[in-house]
């Protein structure tokens, strides 16, 4: 028996991308974080691919955003480089080869109709305000981000109606200086981490407060929220569940949508006598300056328990207080390790409606990365992807579930249109509907952009119970 999923005839149908993933190198006046780290370790890097040309989106922007267009999207995100745009990062002189390029692609998407998001930061801070300053650990850096956004608007802030000040700004402490996934690769910097969560809260408020004097259109934030079951309804897995919660979740989405800090982060930070350094002018500017919609990232949940075993670690990090739980029977995208667990966007839409004043928000990436997927490809060269088609059209089951119930979710982007480069992963894994051949750079959609299309011109598609 087949239901009928629906959305609304305005809904977003899109996905996203960013400048360093998409763009290449070219033209750049600084190298980013990620240009750096491949420059200097390219060990680290499958295959050895780094992000020189990347998906050459540079070059190739109108006939990518034309393609996006063909296969349904009405809208997607995708960011202005720090490191592109602003000549001198300490007066935030722009680079004049970037202005003209920013505007070519928001004329581009003008043309076809698209309505463009466009975020600020994407985990690519210049190298120099790291090497020079600490990057995120430092307040003066914060202030060179607000002069970055500055010069953003006073360009192009009334030509785009979407703002967001970061992507998955938990993914910078906790990749860069928890657990040592990204540049600088440092582990169990607690102390160091929970400054930089503080410095982004402040840095994101301050570019709103900006925005809002500014401009006239909408800014937010996009989140990667990853909801934190616990092993058991024990007291001691519930309580363990919330605080991962607390720390990895609500740090940036109770300062985004209540302008405060989670009660208990900040009793346990206190507590163990590494709280941020704050003052009561800044703390006032996060109250203030709350988003106008928010950006939800979900790929999957995080499973915990209780600590049972004691940390061998001298430095305090969050990681003291739980355990990674390995759930028996979980479906897993074996490709990249994740549980595949559709649900947690019914659980996401309903918190938001009850504990975040049902702030209008949209799922701003969702995604299946897929190593391989040539042998997927069909005699005419198209690449049957039907596994990422059941991927998302069982979130799309939950998340309309979850708008039947009264949230306010106006779209749905994936993560991505065309398949690009992802940081030390290169081209492991593939997440477009877009196929991209690395040798030739020749686009071909797959099965599952043509699927994209069909839903977006019937709101929704049929799928069986």
């Amino acid at each position: 028996m087949s239901k009928e999923v629906k959305f609304a005839e305005d809904f977003w149908w899109g996905a996203a991308m960013s400048g360093p993933q998409m763009e290449g190198t070219f033209d750049k006046p600084h190298e980013n974080v990620m240009d750096y780290w491949y420059r200097t370790q390219k060990e680290d890097f499958f295959d050895g691919v780094g992000p020189e040309a990347a998906t050459d989106f540079y070059h190739r922007y109108k006939e990518d955003i034309k393609m996006m267009k063909s296969i349904g999207m009405n809208s997607f995100r995708t960011s202005i480089q720090w490191s592109r745009l602003i000549k001198d990062l300490e007066t935030g002189e722009p680079d004049e080869k970037a202005v003209e390029y920013y505007h070519n692609v928001i004329a581009e998407c003008k043309k076809n109709n698209m309505i463009l998001v466009m975020n600020l930061h994407h985990f690519d801070i210049p190298i120099e305000l790291l090497k020079k300053y600490g990057g995120w650990e430092s307040k003066h850096v914060v202030n060179l981000f607000v002069k970055f956004a500055k010069t953003a608007f006073e360009l192009f802030g009334n030509e785009i109606e979407y703002w967001t000040t970061f992507n998955e700004p938990m993914v910078i402490p906790e990749a860069g200086y928890l657990c040592g996934f990204h540049y600088p690769k440092l582990v169990n910097k607690g102390e160091e981490a929970v400054q930089i969560i503080y410095n982004i809260n402040l840095a994101s408020a301050k570019v709103i407060e900006l925005y809002h004097q500014m401009c006239n259109g909408k800014i937010g934030i996009v989140l990667n929220l990853t909801p934190a079951y616990p092993r058991s309804q024990s007291p001691e897995d519930l309580n363990t569940s919330k605080l991962v919660d607390a720390f990895y979740n609500r740090n940036f989405l109770d300062p985004a949508v209540h302008g405060e800090f989670p009660e208990e982060v900040i009793d346990l930070l206190t507590e163990n006598n590494v709280l941020w350094e704050s003052t009561p002018e800044e703390l006032k500017t996060i109250h203030d300056n709350t988003i106008d919609f928010l950006g939800v990232n979900y790929y999957h949940p995080k499973r915990v328990k209780a600590r049972e075993t004691k940390l061998d670690c001298d430095l305090w990090t969050p990681e003291q207080y739980y355990e990674e739980y390995d759930m028996p029977g979980k479906r897993i995208n074996p490709y990249r390790g994740w549980e595949i667990y559709p649900e947690a966007i019914y659980d996401i839409a309903i918190n938001i409606k009850d504990n975040y004043n049902n702030i209008p928000w949209f799922i701003s990436e969702n995604g299946m990365g897929v190593e391989g997927e040539e042998k997927y490809r069909d005699e005419n060269g198209k690449i049957n992807d039907d596994y990422r088609i059941d991927f998302y059209k069982e979130h799309l089951f939950q998340l309309e579930r979850g708008i039947k119930e009264g949230s306010n979710c106006f779209g749905y982007h994936t993560w991505t249109a065309i398949d690009c480069w992802s940081w030390n992963n290169a081209y492991k894994n593939r997440y477009g509907f877009i196929g991209l051949d690395l040798t030739t750079q020749k686009r071909t959609i797959k099965k599952s952009g043509e699927w994209y299309k069909t839903v977006s011109e019937n709101h929704g598609f049929s799928i069986e119970e």
